[in-house]
C-alpha cells in the first residue's frame, strides 16, 4: 500500500459517508482494520464485530488513497437507537448497568459515540489515526444531528480527547473507569457534551474542527510534530434525505442491554 507523495509529502483523502450508503468501502475498512489488528497480536476478530456495516445509524470516516483502493485508516460514529445498543454499552454494561440510562438521557437530543479508530503503518506518525479523524468526526457530527459524543478511551488518548472538548464522566464505573483484567487495559469514559460549541476544545483544535464543519470538502496540509500530509477532505454525508435522526430516537428503549456476552474482541476504545 505504498503512499502517493507531493513535494515530499503523502497525499490522502478522508471521507464520511453512512455505512449503510457503501457496503464496499466498509469491506475495505474491516479488512484494513484487521490487518493492524494481526500486526499486533490480535487475531481473533469475530463477526458480530462487523454488524456496524448492516447499522442505519452508523457513520464511517475512511482515509484512503485517491483512487479509493488503499484504506489507511478509519473511525466510525455510532449513533444511539440503531440496531445496536452503542459500543461502550456493549463494553461496559455487564460491569456497570448505569451506562444504559447515561446513554438514554443524552440520547433524547441526539447522542452518538466515536469508536474504532485506527491507521496502518504506512500512515503511522501522520496524526491520522489520533488527531485529524477525531477533529473529522466531531465536524460531521452537526450533520447527523446530535449533540453529543461518547467516547470510551485508553490511557494513553485522554488527553487527546480533552483537546478536542470531552471530559471525564465519573458517574459510571470507579470514577469514570474500567479495568479489563483479561485485556490488562484501563479503559476511561469520556463524553464530548457539546459537538456545537465546543466550549472545553482547545483554541488550536476548535478552530480547526469548524473549518472543517464550514468549509465540508477541502483540501489542507496538516502538520504533527514537523510532519506534514496533504489531506483531501470529504465530509459533506451524501444521502441525508433518507436519514431520520429523530425516529432512531423514538425507536431506541430505554436501559436497552446488549444480549450478547461480552467479548474483549469487539471492545471499541479510541
Amino acid at each position: 500500500m505504498a503512499l502517493i507523495l507531493k513535494d515530499g509529502r503523502p497525499v490522502v483523502r478522508l471521507r464520511a459517508f453512512r455505512a449503510i450508503d457503501d457496503p464496499a468501502t466498509c469491506e475495505r475498512f474491516i479488512e484494513g482494520h484487521a490487518h493492524v489488528l494481526t500486526a499486533i497480536g490480535v487475531k481473533k476478530v469475530t463477526s458480530s464485530s462487523h454488524d456496524w456495516m448492516y447499522n442505519p445509524a452508523a457513520f464511517v470516516l475512511i482515509v484512503e488513497s485517491l483512487d479509493g483502493e488503499n484504506v489507511y485508516g478509519g473511525a466510525r460514529i455510532h449513533v444511539a437507537g440503531g440496531s445496536q445498543p452503542l459500543p461502550i454499552e456493549e463494553a461496559t454494561g455487564q460491569m456497570d448497568p448505569k451506562i444504559f440510562d447515561l446513554v438514554w438521557r443524552y440520547a433524547q437530543e441526539g447522542t452518538g459515540e466515536g469508536c474504532g479508530l485506527w491507521n496502518s503503518r504506512e500512515i503511522a506518525g501522520y496524526g491520522i489515526g489520533s488527531i485529524f479523524l477525531t477533529r473529522a468526526a466531531i465536524a460531521i457530527a452537526p450533520q447527523i444531528g446530535i449533540k453529543s459524543l461518547f467516547a470510551l478511551c485508553a490511557p494513553y488518548t485522554i488527553n487527546l480527547t480533552k483537546c478536542v472538548g470531552y471530559r471525564l464522566e465519573t458517574n459510571v464505573g470507579n470514577n469514570g473507569t474500567f479495568y479489563y483484567p483479561k485485556l490488562d487495559l484501563l479503559a476511561t469514559t469520556m463524553i464530548l457534551d457539546d459537538v456545537g460549541s465546543l466550549s472545553l476544545a482547545s483554541d488550536e483544535d476548535k478552530n480547526a474542527i469548524l473549518a472543517l464543519r464550514t468549509q465540508g470538502d477541502i483540501v489542507r496540509i496538516e502538520e504533527l510534530r514537523s510532519k506534514k500530509i496533504e489531506i483531501q477532505y470529504k465530509l459533506q454525508l451524501d444521502n441525508m434525505q433518507n436519514w431520520d435522526l429523530q425516529s432512531i430516537i423514538n425507536g431506541m428503549s430505554k436501559g436497552r442491554q446488549s444480549n450478547e456476552p461480552f467479548n474483549e474482541n469487539n471492545l471499541n476504545i479510541l
